[in-house]
């Protein structure tokens, strides 16, 4: 069973709920066996348009190693992370020569979309410190990344594998307070990696709010 397996079985076990509210994980996350992370998929190649305007691509970081991040700046998981502990997160990532792109996944019309001036003053609004801002309005890099969550979490290595897919920590709530002494597993990832070692936690449980992606408001859905 590979990661990709494991970030869709994890996604349907999430009770998804409106865009913008909390959805909560089961209280198990699936067990990662052994051959599951010693397996590394190939992150699928994407191009999307960053908040300055430009096309990025995936491709034009191989070579070098690439966070992603799902994010939505209404989710009230984001915020807790944002109040300091991922913009610290992204400076040190970005300052090893780490790319750190953010991705908002949520369908146009919903909470957690963004565009124009508003995505132009994302980085400023929160002092984040991401490589780059990327709008995925039809949703389909998400999906092909089994994203669900804001957050959630990928590490590509340099040859452009998978090596860390799911939530940023082990503690699944939004409250500022548990950011004192969680394990954040992105970090961790990033230390393994660069260390020479095999990531210790490859998979984590992800948590935060439902994306909601386009396809889902087709056929008479509404905007949430």
């Amino acid at each position: 069973m590979n990661i990709r397996v494991l970030a869709l079985a994890a996604a349907s076990a999430l009770v998804l709920s409106a865009c913008g509210q909390p959805a909560e994980p089961p209280a198990d996350a699936p067990e990662v066996s052994e051959s599951a992370q010693a397996e590394a998929q190939t992150a699928p190649d994407f191009t999307l348009v960053s908040a300055e305007g430009e096309q990025v691509s995936l491709s034009d970081f191989r070579g070098r190693v690439v966070v992603l991040e799902w994010t939505n700046e209404d989710c009230p998981y984001v915020r807790k992370h944002y109040t300091g502990a991922m913009q610290q997160l992204q400076q040190e990532a970005t300052e090893s020569g780490v790319v750190w792109l953010t991705i908002i996944s949520s369908a146009p019309g919903t909470q957690g979309y963004v565009e124009g001036q508003d995505a132009r003053g994302w980085r400023a609004e929160y002092d984040a410190n991401f490589t780059h801002l990327l709008a995925d309005p039809t949703g389909e890099t998400g999906r092909a990344y089994g994203a669900v969550t804001t957050p959630d979490m990928r590490v590509i290595d340099e040859e452009g594998r998978i090596i860390f897919t799911g939530g940023i920590d082990d503690r699944p709530s939004s409250d500022v307070a548990t950011l004192d002494g969680a394990t954040n597993f992105v970090r961790a990832a990033l230390d393994d990696h660069a260390a020479g070692r095999p990531v210790a936690t490859p998979f984590a449980q992800p948590y935060g709010c439902s994306i909601k992606f386009a396809d889902e408001l087709e056929g008479g859905g509404e905007a949430a």
